[in-house]
């Protein structure tokens, strides 16, 4: 039949992986969004100031933990209380609306995953939507390609949206930093008196390899 002779040639492996990272993506998606990023609990106050300074030793040590005025925990060093989750991040980056959640400490490098994965499916998403439009200058063509052509343009835009994000991510990560570091250097306070521009640089290879190992 057509369809062994398509799966002799290969030609059904193709949309097979395509549905595969697309199923992956949204699994990814919600595991993100409903994970713990990494929330500061009361009884992980002991310790937390040895454990820190065993891993970042080049903090100035004059910088001591201070207490969260909103839910009154010890904050680690580069936590921070989010209003919108009601709750300390550890490692805090950011919050995300596309996922309602925050990036912080546990889920950061699931969010990495997540955004490269959702990058190979909408290049191939794009790629496939381009295939199918043959352009000819009729308001009859356009009004039969019109979804086409809008999906084409949508697939374009989240796919620079989520390309800029990917990079910008994978540069903070880099250099050992968070995006809430990077936008508020001078008002936090473990980084404006410390010696260094960034006292949790160490390197590119080790930073990242910390970050995702």
């Amino acid at each position: 039949s057509d369809l062994q002779k398509q799966e002799e040639r290969g030609e059904l492996l193709q949309p097979l992986i395509f549905v595969l990272l697309v199923l992956c993506s949204v699994l990814l998606y919600f595991k993100v969004s409903l994970m713990d990023p990494g929330f500061v609990k009361s009884e992980e106050e002991a310790g937390n100031s040895e454990e820190q300074s065993m891993v970042i030793p080049q903090v100035p040590s004059n910088i001591k933990m201070r207490r969260c005025g909103y839910c009154m925990v010890k904050q680690p060093m580069r936590a921070r209380h989010c209003q919108l989750c009601q709750h300390c991040v550890r490692r805090y980056d950011h919050h995300c609306p596309w996922i309602e959640n925050c990036v912080g400490e546990k889920n950061h490098p699931l969010f990495i995953a997540y955004l490269s994965v959702q990058l190979v499916v909408l290049l191939w998403g794009g790629r496939a939507a381009w295939s199918g439009l043959y352009f000819e200058q009729s308001w009859d063509w356009l009004r039969h390609n019109i979804f086409l052509l809008m999906s084409f343009l949508l697939i374009v835009i989240f796919t620079i949206v989520v390309l800029l994000l990917l990079i910008s991510h994978l540069y903070l990560i880099s250099y050992n930093t968070t995006t809430w570091e990077f936008m508020s250097h001078h008002r936090i306070s473990y980084l404006r008196h410390s010696e260094l521009e960034n006292p949790f640089d160490q390197g590119v290879i080790l930073n990242l390899w910390r970050f995702f190992c």
